[in-house]
């Protein structure tokens, strides 16, 4: 309970503060939208005005240069009204979506481990609209207040009796408000979770589409992904059908309320206690102050702008890992884990590692699918925070960190690398800090990437949309920014599985004997000939590490081998190996 109370707070509070950023039209849309409540309700008063002047032979001119004075004023702040919704409802928006997602890119990889891919995109593009119009409906509330109220007090000052007649509906309407809002507030909520559940369906399998058409999974998939259509369909229409109950009801009470105030009215006239420029006011103001039903469909907008606050607030509730303070000292790039533990919500992924990686050293992560290698890498590279232990580079906790001279001192390379940035040149130079041309090209050079890249129409400077890759490019691209960035320690996810033979060789010579032969090197490996030329292999399994040591000396174990598969067992006779006992968990 406590904690939905704060959720609800929290949510309370971002929809103010999406509000206030609405920038200087704000105060433009305040004063048009009050200048259009002020003149809406004086109009029939003027016109009454008016017509009883000219009924009474006594001249209209006074009173109709009053009446085009306010329609003018209404139309003039009508259309400035429009102007000043577009420039709140774009900038509230935009700040939304940049709070969001600049939280969500500070969450890193956490995000995606907490929410599906489409969730976190239907929140950012979807649910900010939602909220994006909060100030506008805040404010059109508020001044709505304003004939609501003048309405009866006009009546009032017209006859006691009409404004009696006009109250005894109040509490029926308020009835209806309070109804809707609580079946609003619920509908919505359900309705925007259905939306966000198809969304995230939907990423997923655009993401595979090339898998699901070589299947021929077509139509099935299709049926997962409008599996919860039928729960939108519903809530769509209890939303709808709470929006279209209340609006007839409150038609019906607005028609029955303007037959009593006009019935009342005519009897006040025929007793000469109005004239009838009063009658035709008080005709009037029964529809100026029904605009307090108009609150009925604010509420409902409310109550969706509020559901779509709490799925942003949701996640902005996530905290990221903290960056520290702390700079790098002169080092070597000597890795080392103290019992370290990470965890999948309940489940431990990676237990009680305790792990030295020399500085210098060229380090395999060898283990069966699913035992964590690629979460070692990032506990290592400093990409995910351990639950429990911690992970030191040259004897500082990467936690404590400053955030830049981590990135800077820790260089990663993946296995579907994302190439990001306008140009091939500015996806390599991506970084903590971009480095000069020659190194990016340098880089390229030692990736195996600068032959392809110069037959590209404009060589480094082709745009990326432009610029067509096979997979083996991709990854040579993306090796090539690996490496413009390398640092002490470099890591790399198993990057060689796009790549061919040669390739693969060139890249294992870079690695042994090349430009970062100097550097800590930790590989996720797949293949033997990548574990046989390490130092040392890391062999992992079922989130544990198994055992530590030379691949030659691991080889002579059955259990061992069968990780490589018996068409590389021939391979593995050259591996070398400084012929000590592996250290064994």
């Amino acid at each position: 309970m406590k904690s939905r109370e704060h959720g609800s707070r929290g949510a309370t509070r971002l929809l103010v503060s999406i509000g206030l950023h609405g920038g200087p039209a704000v105060w433009l849309l305040t004063l048009t939208a009050f200048a259009i409540a002020i003149g809406e309700t004086a109009f029939p008063t003027v016109l009454g005005r008016a017509i009883d002047d000219a009924v009474g032979h006594h001249g209209a001119g006074h009173w109709v240069m009053w009446a085009a004075v306010l329609v003018a004023v209404i139309v003039a702040a009508d259309a400035l009204d429009e102007l000043a919704i577009s420039r709140v409802i774009a900038r509230s928006t935009a700040w939304a979506r940049k709070l969001l997602m600049q939280h969500i890119l500070a969450l890193g990889t956490d995000a995606n481990e907490r929410f599906p891919v489409g969730e976190l995109v239907g929140r950012v593009v979807g649910n900010t609209v939602e909220t994006g119009g909060v100030a506008v409906l805040a404010i059109r509330a508020v001044a709505n207040l304003i004939p609501a109220i003048g309405a009866p007090v006009a009546l009032a000052l017209i006859d006691p009796w009409l404004c009696v007649t006009f109250l005894a509906a109040v509490p029926v309407l308020l009835l209806l408000l309070r109804a809707l809002n609580r079946e609003a507030r619920g509908a919505a909520g359900e309705y925007l979770a259905a939306q966000g559940e198809i969304a995230g369906r939907l990423v997923e399998t655009l993401g595979g589409v090339r898998t699901i058409v070589a299947a021929g999974k077509l139509e099935q998939e299709t049926d997962r992904v409008l599996e919860p259509l039928p729960d939108l369909h519903r809530h769509g229409l209890g939303l709808w059908r709470a929006q279209m109950k209340t609006a007839a009801q409150s038609g019906l009470l607005v028609s029955l309320l303007e037959v009593a105030v006009l019935s009342v009215a005519g009897i006040e006239l025929a007793r000469g206690r109005i004239t009838a420029g009063q009658l035709l006011a008080a005709g009037q103001y029964v529809l100026v102050g029904a605009t307090m039903t108009s609150v009925l469909s604010t509420t409902n907008a409310l109550a969706r702008a509020r559901a779509g606050a709490s799925r942003i607030n949701e996640l902005l509730e996530q905290q990221p890992k903290a960056g520290g303070t702390t700079s790098l000292p002169d080092g070597p790039g000597r890795i080392e884990l103290r019992e370290v533990t990470v965890r999948r919500g309940e489940e431990a992924v990676l237990r009680d590692v305790d792990l030295v990686v020399p500085a210098g050293s060229l380090v395999a992560v060898v283990g069966p699918s699913g035992a964590g290698k690629s979460l070692l890498g990032a506990v290592l590279g400093g990409l995910v925070t351990p639950d429990e232990g911690q992970a030191l580079l040259d004897g500082v906790p990467l936690a404590q960190l400053d955030p830049h001279e981590l990135r800077q001192a820790i260089g990663y390379g993946f296995e579907r690398p994302a190439l990001i940035g306008d140009t091939v040149a500015d996806a390599i130079a991506f970084g903590a800090d971009r480095p000069p041309l020659v190194a990016v090209v340098r880089a390229a050079i030692h990736a195996r990437a600068d032959d392809f890249i110069r037959r590209l129409p404009n060589g480094y400077d082709t745009p990326l949309s432009s610029a067509p890759m096979s997979g083996g490019e991709a990854q040579r691209v993306g090796l090539a920014r690996t490496f413009a960035h390398a640092g002490r320690v470099v890591i790399l996810d198993d990057v060689a599985a796009s790549l061919d033979t040669v390739t693969e060789h060139h890249i294992s010579g870079v690695l042994l004997a090349g430009a970062l032969a100097d550097r800590t090197r930790v590989v996720i490996a797949h293949r033997t000939s990548t574990a046989s030329r390490a130092d040392l292999v890391v062999w992992l399994e079922q989130g544990s590490v198994r055992a530590i040591g030379s691949h030659a000396m691991l080889w002579r174990r059955p259990d061992y081998r069968t990780l490589f598969g018996a068409q590389e067992a021939h391979a593995s006779s050259g591996s070398n190996g400084n012929g000590s006992d592996p250290w064994t968990h």
